[in-house]
């Protein structure tokens, strides 16, 4: 059940795209816009009054707020006019309205079938999408949570510069523990999702989802979520004195296999409209990036043996930790030239570290000709690189509970 249907890429006059979205610690794929609904004319005297009051109430201030922030709120921290965070007042706006929204679900009732729900989609060709399902709804709201906790994230994690001008701009550590949570929770609103509400539809209604909701770029953004969160705890471990190089090398091991895993799940997706084919460009720039990480950190240990085959399979590793941070460096300048343009803000952490340590390190223990060697010929004699458990999980996020009557 649950009627839907879609509106062809027009004028634009709903999906505004910036031309530009600035420095990007955390890419979000845009924001997706709801637009109005009339409950009272959809439910008509099947609710209380009061309950179709309260849920008209809800979610105009929801439409209205995501309608002013949504194509500015990946660039700026904005705040209101009681010094609260734009970002945080629309995701208190949408925790307020699930609990009420799911009333619609009580015992299986047919009211879940009766609202027709429109959202403005951003990776998807068509630029809206309408269905008259609640499920299709609670997707979106889940859908907009995390990114309105990606977009928290990517704010954090720009550097900030000194007032005195002398010290390079970084990243608090309060800021970057900070961004950790964050992330586990943007990741569990995606993990429940794709458990518990994408089971809530046929297999017919699931192809007619958009791509912003197909359960490959679900799976995607939670990886990425978890990749980025693996990224600030190596950089906190490069920080520490206590960490050992086994420890850092797992941390980027399990980097890579998140960043893999979420390049797997968004590969032959239709992502389009700009913000899609940059999201596709992003990750797999991350993952590059994370595997010059793992390779370098398995290469020191290797060197720490002492036999000739460890130091030679520790040259190797370390030739492929250059070749994939020359690679980074290209796909990166791809993401950002990619519409909307963006830009990589001050090096911090991971990279800050890895970025002055791989050349260096590579050209003291590799000493041939490296113009005979390709890309190609470097990674197929790179040794593997070793098999970790994945760690970092998801915060758990359940729906509200709806009791029964």
């Amino acid at each position: 059940m649950g009627c839907f249907s879609s509106t062809p890429k027009d004028t634009g006059a709903n999906r505004r795209k910036p031309t530009s979205i600035g420095e990007v610690s955390v890419y979000v794929p845009g924001l997706r816009i709801p637009r109005p609904v009339e409950f009272s004319q959809a439910v008509g005297d099947q609710l209380p009054k009061t309950l179709v009051e309260r849920l008209t109430a809800l979610r105009t201030r929801i439409v209205v707020m995501a309608n002013q922030e949504g194509p500015t709120i990946t660039r700026t921290r904005r705040k209101t006019q009681h010094g609260g965070s734009t970002l945080s007042d629309l995701h208190q706006a949408l925790v307020d309205y699930l609990p009420v929204l799911l009333e619609l679900t009580k015992d299986g009732s047919h009211l879940q079938f009766k609202v027709h729900f429109i959202w403005v989609n951003q990776e998807d060709e068509e630029e809206e999408t309408a269905m008259s399902n609640i499920w299709y709804e609670v997707l979106s709201v889940l859908h907009l949570m995390a990114m309105l906790q990606m977009s928290q994230a990517n704010l954090l994690l720009l550097p900030r510069g000194f007032s005195d001008g002398h010290n390079h701009p970084k990243v608090s550590e309060e800021n970057r523990r900070a961004s950790i949570d964050i992330f586990l929770k943007a990741a569990g609103y995606l993990e429940c999702a794709v458990k518990n509400v994408l089971p809530q539809f046929s297999a017919e209604q699931r192809r007619s989802l958009p791509v912003d909701l197909a359960e490959g770029v679900l799976r995607a953004l939670c990886l990425q979520a978890l990749g980025q969160g693996v990224d600030i705890q190596l950089g906190m471990a490069i920080d520490s004195s206590k960490a050992t190089l086994a420890v850092k090398r797992r941390l980027a091991c399990e980097m890579v296999k998140y960043w893999q895993q979420a390049q797997d799940n968004l590969m032959n997706l239709p992502l389009a409209n700009g913000w899609g084919e940059k999201h596709r460009l992003f990750v797999k720039w991350k993952y590059v990036e994370a595997k010059a990480a793992a390779y370098y950190y398995h290469g020191l240990i290797l060197d720490e043996g002492n036999t000739e085959k460890s130091h030679g399979m520790a040259v190797a590793a370390l030739q492929a930790a250059d070749e994939c941070f020359k690679e980074s460096k290209k796909a990166s300048e791809a993401f950002n030239a990619s519409s909307p343009t963006s830009r990589t803000p001050p090096l911090f952490g991971t990279m800050k570290y890895l970025t002055e340590k791989i050349p260096k390190d590579t050209s003291s223990k590799v000493r041939i000709n490296r113009d005979l060697y390709s890309y190609e010929k470097i990674m197929e004699t790179a040794p593997t690189l070793p098999d970790f458990a994945l760690a970092l999980k998801p915060d758990e996020y359940q729906l509200p509970l709806v009791e029964s009557t």
